[in-house]
């Protein structure tokens, strides 16, 4: 069978395509990719092609032959001779310190603003709605015990939002509290690090009372046992509040017993500080020991502790 002069042009041509792309793909894989993986040892994240790019483009230049040479030939001058060049970046300024926003208050939006309490209590689905809205808007973790008063709200919407809010937010905090329990088996005896995460972490969602009675146990009881370790490993570096947190944390699960050595050891410790008193009377109170209730509110009295508003209308009450 003979070729006509229109037959041959085309196979010279694709045989000529075939040979250029295979020897662009020899080149690259063989030669630009290992030089190029040498020269970036030890630099900063930098992207290359690499072999699987030089063999995707080997199938483009022979599948598409002419048009897919000239097409990366043409892309790879535009980028020598026109995309090639560095940023001066010399006047840019990245610093926050250096950028002040201000942000005009939304004065609107303000005046229409009711706590989430209120609009259940009042049951104005409008209001409800809007007051969700805001709270979304906000730290959420600070506002899970308003969150799941809108579960029993008649608004079906609103105890949807709320539902999926505190179901996020609750696997999210057991993951969390979990991570951090099994770090301070890990750490090595002189640490702390994973007692001072845990406390401060698991005592802004347990304080809010959202788990059920059976789960809230068992997470103060995983408090506690960091708190102890960090007792263990390094009393003196225990903060007052730490103290108080895992000592009221105990209190509200009934565990009166580990409550009172919590805020021994805090008067022990702090002795000085107001949260040495005010721990010991809230626990008395609920356990109805009245003499160790009055020994403590009448040692604060004769003490030179600062006395905030709250205690003080305590001291009114009782004197």
């Amino acid at each position: 069978m003979t070729l006509t002069r229109d037959e041959h042009i085309f196979l010279i041509v694709v045989i000529i395509n075939t040979i250029l792309a295979v020897l662009y793909l020899l080149i690259g894989s063989l030669i630009v990719v290992p030089v190029r993986n040498r020269k970036r040892e030890g630099e900063t994240e930098r992207l290359h092609d690499n072999r699987r790019t030089y063999f995707l483009r080997f199938l483009v230049m022979v599948l598409c032959p002419v048009i897919g040479p000239l097409f990366f030939l043409t892309v790879h001058i535009l980028y020598l001779t026109i995309f090639r060049f560095q940023v001066e970046l010399d006047d840019v300024v990245f610093s926050k310190e250096r950028v002040r926003t201000q942000l005009h208050a939304d004065e609107e939006r303000e005046r229409n603003v009711i706590p989430l309490e209120e609009a259940i209590a009042v049951n104005d689905q409008k209001s409800l709605r809007v007051a969700m809205l805001n709270v979304l808007k906000g730290e959420i973790k600070h506002s899970l015990s308003a969150i799941s008063l809108a579960l029993e709200t008649k608004d079906s919407e609103t105890s949807h939002y709320a539902a999926a809010i505190l179901s996020h937010e609750l696997s999210e905090f057991r993951m969390e509290a979990q991570k951090l329990y099994l770090g301070i088996r890990e750490e090595k005896p002189d640490q702390t690090e994973y007692e001072d995460m845990m406390l401060s972490y698991t005592d802004d969602i347990l304080k809010q009372k959202v788990f059920t009675e059976l789960e809230q146990k068992r997470f103060v009881r995983m408090m506690a046992e960091a708190a102890e370790s960090f007792y263990t490993k390094n009393a003196a570096g225990m903060a007052v509040q730490q103290y108080e947190r895992i000592a009221l944390r105990l209190l509200e699960i009934g565990d009166y017993e580990n409550s009172e050595k919590w805020c021994l050891r805090l008067a022990q410790q702090y002795p000085d500080q107001l949260a040495a008193f005010t721990c010991k009377m809230k626990l008395y109170f609920i356990v109805r020991n009245q003499e160790a209730f009055f020994q403590t509110l009448d040692a604060l009295k004769k003490s030179d502790v600062v006395i905030d508003n709250e205690t003080l209308e305590l001291i009114r009450i009782f004197s």
